[in-house]
């Protein structure tokens, strides 16, 4: 069976939780959607371990960011500096050079959206939906991605099966539980949540990244895109 793993953003522990259950279910290869590395603790580490996993990897904005901070909101740039250092010039250009897409059958996988890795889905239809799958080629009938670190499932008005995992290191839904979701062998999308120590992966933050890794921290402990 193939498993779906997003956003994981260094937080090596979620990370082991997420692949212990997955052990359990029967889950034998990968679709990797990004945002590996950046705002968490153990970046290298998260990477590693990802690296030993039968998988098909895509790049994230997370990616794209570390390797061209320029690009990235001016208040994330503190954070975003420290995983660069912690990560190295050799590994910051391998992530980056990961591709935005991969195929498989009927299923496209991306990071945000075909139009862009930073604008995404929402779990209720937003104005922008035509034109953010304005540019899906022809036969795709599902499409899996992440970036806004909320687990759904729903169909697009074009009858197109819009998938979410969900966030394994920074759900943003309220759950503290890391998120990812299954395929199973019917084709079916099943959403999976696995408990882990999050306030220790959220005191690890502010210990490695120091006042970068306030808003990350607080995002892991509050399950939450509000850090105010």
């Amino acid at each position: 069976m193939l498993g779906l793993l997003y956003d994981v953003h260094g937080n090596l522990p979620a990370l082991e939780a997420v692949l212990a259950d997955a052990d359990g279910a029967g889950v034998d290869r990968w679709l990797l959607g990004g945002d590996y590395a950046l705002f968490g603790a153990w970046p290298v580490d998260t990477v590693a371990r990802l690296r030993g996993l039968d998988a098909t990897w895509i790049r994230g904005n997370g990616e794209r960011w570390t390797a061209s901070p320029e690009e990235a909101p001016e208040a994330v740039r503190g954070a975003i500096e420290r995983n660069r250092e912690l990560l190295g010039e050799t590994l910051v250009a391998e992530l980056a050079d990961l591709p935005g897409s991969s195929r498989n059958g009927d299923t496209l996988f991306c990071h945000g959206s075909p139009a862009s890795d930073v604008r995404s889905f929402r779990p209720e239809p937003a104005d922008d939906e035509p034109e953010l799958l304005a540019g899906l080629t022809d036969g795709v009938g599902r499409l899996v991605f992440g970036h806004t670190h909320l687990a759904f499932r729903r169909q697009s008005a074009q009858r197109i099966e819009l998938v979410n995992p969900g966030s394994v290191g920074m759900p943003f839904d309220g759950d503290h539980r890391a998120a990812y979701a299954v395929v199973e062998s019917d084709g079916s999308v099943v959403h999976r949540r696995v408990a882990y120590d999050h306030r220790a992966s959220a005191a690890a933050v502010r210990e490695r990244l120091g006042d970068a890794g306030e808003v990350p921290a607080r995002r892991i402990e509050r399950a939450s895109a509000d850090a105010s």
